[in-house]
């Protein structure tokens, strides 16, 4: 979402600038002229820049329900596009997010329909009349690697910017699809599945009680162990580990009380006290400190688990 900047504000701003050969005009009138002015500019930006915002999602979630996977493909990178350029300024994501209330322009629920719906098993042909209908039979393309990962990333950021985007990823299982993508997937996927789920967890005890329903942190844990897994999708892991394990410590009533222990029992004793202690790095340090501690802490519980 490119937004060009409109030819009357220009216009007006000419206008307002003080001309040498103009008359002097009186304080009070040229202040409350200068007011109605700023004002009207501003209602007329906010309505355009609603506009650009819903033109740009119709038109991306149009593409994101295609039958055909490359169409889909190409409506998720517009999507992830919008979201990039709408995450730049806190109008923009108010903007986003009421737009979420509007059942035509959410995004998460086309996402489970279409790129992360599970395939349907192939069905026999038991009559021609699909054919000679009115209505001919609808047939959708499998989802690629490439789909998937990049649904995953669309995921992310909509959960990110719009918390209730998580509700309604619960509301259509969002955790079970997601630790199906995790054991059966490859890295790309993975490795996206694991930041979506991040995303999709904080604050939202339903997706937290679901993930430890499916036992999701031996699923992690299975990954993390493997040697023959990518180093970085292992890293990858171990970033996982460390978010999640820092920001359920220190909640009262936490939705996952045995977390600890099931650490403890799947990585050892050593490894998991790493994690607890790695997991509490500040929250005052900026966000690239952040994230290069994040990467070194999780390459130390890495190193851990191949010592012992």
């Amino acid at each position: 979402m490119h937004l060009k900047k409109p030819l009357w504000s220009a216009a007006l701003k000419e206008t307002r600038e003080p001309s040498s050969e103009a008359e002097p005009q009186p304080q009070q009138q040229s202040s409350a002229t200068a007011t109605a002015v700023d004002e009207l500019v501003n209602s007329l930006n906010k309505q355009r820049l609603y506009r650009e915002v819903t033109l740009a999602l119709r038109t991306s979630l149009r593409d994101a329900r295609a039958e055909f996977s490359f169409l889909r493909l190409r409506g998720l990178r517009s999507l992830l596009n919008f979201l990039r350029s709408v995450a730049q300024s806190d109008s923009t994501i108010n903007l986003f997010c009421q737009t979420q209330s509007l059942p035509d322009l959410q995004v998460v629920p086309v996402l489970f329909q279409n790129s992360l719906k599970e395939g349907e098993e192939e069905q026999n042909v038991e009559s021609l009349s699909h054919v000679f209908g009115v209505e001919p039979m609808r047939i959708t393309s499998p989802s690629t690697d490439a789909e998937i990962a990049l649904a995953l990333r669309v995921l992310e950021g909509c959960c990110l910017l719009h918390r209730e985007s998580t509700v309604f990823a619960h509301q259509y299982k969002a955790i079970q699809v997601l630790m199906r993508v995790l054991s059966t997937r490859g890295v790309l996927e993975k490795s996206a599945c694991l930041d979506a789920l991040i995303s999709i967890m904080l604050d939202s005890s339903p997706n937290q009680m679901d993930f430890e329903a499916c036992n999701g942190i031996e699923e992690v844990t299975v990954v993390i162990r493997d040697k023959q897994v990518d180093e970085n999708l292992r890293l990858k892991c171990g970033e996982f580990m460390l978010l999640l394990i820092g920001h359920l410590n220190g909640r009262e009533r936490a939705p996952m009380p045995s977390i600890h222990e099931d650490v403890r029992r799947l990585l050892g004793e050593k490894s998991a006290s790493l994690i607890w202690a790695a997991s509490q790095f500040g929250s005052t340090v900026d966000p690239e400190q952040r994230l290069m501690a994040l990467q070194i802490q999780a390459r130390r519980v890495l190193e851990s688990l191949d010592l012992y």
